[in-house]
C-alpha cells in the first residue's frame, strides 16, 4: 500500500544520516561521560560537541547556556517551574490561550497553586493580541510563556519583539520561549533577541524520540527540575543520553543544511496541497489564515463531518494526517487552538492538521489530492447535516 506521511508534526522520520551518527554510541564508544578513561573521554568529547552543535543551531553566545533535556515538555517545566521557584515572592505569570498543553496545563496547574494568569487571545487568523499581552506586564509579573510557532496552525509568532518589549516594561520578568515546532523550520538567533529560556525537541526535526534540549541566557537563575549528580552544570541530573544527544546534533546540522528547502520547496508543496484541497473540496475552509506560518503546515477544517472519520478514511488509502478534535482519547471536546481562534462549530470537529517534512515529495501531494475529495463525497453523503451541505454544495 501506498503510504503518504503529513503527520511530521506529531513527529518525523530519523533521518538516515542521524542513526549513522548515533549507532558507534550505543557499540564502541558507549562509556560514561563522567568517567576519567579514554573511552569515556570520546563520549564526553562527542557531549561537548553537540553541545556547541545546538548551540549554533539556536544562535546562543555560549554553548554552555545549551542543557541536554529528554523532550520538549522537559525543556518547558525546567525552564517555567525552575523560574519561578528562584522568584518565589512574584505570583503573576502570562501566556497564551494557544500553547501546547506541556505549557498550557502547566500553567493551569500554577494556577490552581495560587499563581494569577493573564491568557492572551488570538484573532480569527490565530494571530496573538500582543497589545494585550504586554498590558498585562507588571511589576509583579514573574514569567512571560509564548510558543514561537503553534503546533496546529503553524502560525508564527514574533517572540523576539514580543521578548524586547517584555523587557522594556518590566526587566526582571523572564521569557520562556517553546520553539519545539520552529526548530528546523525557520532561523533562530536567541543572542539577538531578550527570551531568557527557549526549548527544543528532537523528534520534531528528525532525530529520535526522547531528547531535547534546552536554552538558558547566561545570568539567568532556575532551579533544577532533576536534582542529583553534576551534570548538565548541575541544572539536570542523570547520566546523559549521549547516543541521543549526538543524534539531534547530526539532526540540527542537517536541519540547518537544509532550511532553504523547508522554506521554498516544502512550501511551495503545502501551498499546493492547501489550494488543491480548497478548489476541490466545497466544505472545505481553511483554519490556518496568518500569512506568518511555518512552511509545512496547514490546517483546513470540512464542514459538518467528523474529523476522526477522515482520518480513518485517510488511513485507509494510507495517508497520515491529524485531526483538531480529541475524539480518539474518549473526549468529544474539540481543539483548544482552533477554539481560541474562533473557528466556527461548522467545521471545528472537522479539522485536519497536514504538516509535511522535507521527505514529502510532489507525488505524496498528488496521490493525496486524487484521494481525498472521494473521502470527502463519501462521508458528506452520510453526514446527518444534509441540509447544510446541500446549501454549500448546490
Amino acid at each position: 500500500m501506498t503510504l503518504v506521511y503529513l503527520d511530521n508534526n506529531a513527529t518525523t522520520m530519523t533521518a538516515p544520516e542521524v542513526v549513522d551518527a548515533m549507532l558507534p554510541y550505543f557499540s564502541n564508544k558507549y562509556g560514561n561521560p563522567s568517567s576519567i578513561y579514554d573511552m569515556a573521554h570520546s563520549a564526553n568529547d562527542a557531549v561537548k560537541k553537540s553541545r556547541e552543535i545546538i548551540a549554533d543551531f539556536l544562535g546562543a553566545a555560549d554553548s554552555k547556556e545549551i542543557i541536554f533535556t529528554s523532550c520538549g515538555s522537559e525543556s518547558a517545566n525546567m525552564a517555567i517551574k525552575g523560574a519561578l521557584d528562584v522568584k518565589k515572592n512574584k505570583k503573576h505569570i502570562i501566556t497564551t490561550r494557544v500553547e501546547h498543553p506541556c505549557v498550557l496545563n502547566l500553567y493551569k496547574d500554577l494556577e490552581k497553586r495560587g499563581y494569577r494568569v493573564t491568557w492572551v487571545d488570538v484573532d480569527s487568523n490565530g494571530d496573538l493580541d500582543i497589545s494585550r499581552l504586554l498590558e498585562a506586564v507588571c511589576e509583579d509579573t514573574a514569567l512571560v510563556s509564548v510558543m514561537m510557532a503553534n503546533n496546529e496552525t503553524g502560525v508564527v509568532y514574533p517572540v523576539d519583539k514580543i521578548s524586547e518589549a517584555v523587557k522594556m516594561k518590566n526587566p526582571e520578568t523572564k521569557v520562556f520561549v517553546d520553539a519545539v515546532q520552529a526548530a528546523g523550520k525557520v532561523p533562530i538567533n536567541v543572542k539577538d533577541t531578550k527570551i531568557d529560556m527557549l526549548g527544543i525537541s528532537g523528534h520534531k526535526f528528525h532525530a529520535p524520540k526522547g531528547v531535547g534540549a534546552l536554552y538558558i541566557r547566561t545570568g539567568t537563575m532556575i532551579s533544577p527540575l532533576i536534582v542529583g549528580g553534576h551534570q548538565e552544570r548541575g541544572k539536570r541530573a542523570g547520566t546523559e543520553n549521549v547516543p541521543y544527544i549526538v543524534a539531534m546534533a547530526r539532526a540540527a546540522q542537517l536541519a540547518k543544511e537544509t532550511l532553504e528547502d523547508e522554506n521554498t520547496r516544502v512550501k511551495a508543496l503545502r501551498d499546493k496541497l492547501e489550494k488543491g484541497i480548497l478548489s476541490n473540496i466545497k466544505n472545505a475552509v481553511l483554519n490556518s489564515k496568518s500569512k506568518n506560518r511555518v512552511p509545512n503546515t496547514t490546517n483546513i477544517g470540512f464542514q459538518y463531518i467528523e474529523g476522526e472519520l477522515i482520518l480513518l478514511h485517510m488511513n485507509d488509502e494510507g495517508i497520515c494526517a491529524s485531526s483538531g478534535s480529541a475524539c480518539t482519547s474518549g473526549s468529544l471536546e474539540p481543539s483548544h487552538v482552533l477554539r481560541a481562534q474562533g473557528v466556527p462549530f461548522t467545521s471545528l470537529h472537522g479539522s485536519i492538521r497536514f504538516s509535511l517534512s522535507r521527505y514529502t515529495t510532489e507525488q505524496d501531494i498528488d496521490y493525496t489530492l486524487e484521494k481525498l475529495p472521494a473521502i470527502i463525497d463519501k462521508l458528506v453523503k452520510i453526514s446527518p447535516f444534509q441540509k447544510e451541505l446541500n446549501e454549500i454544495f448546490k
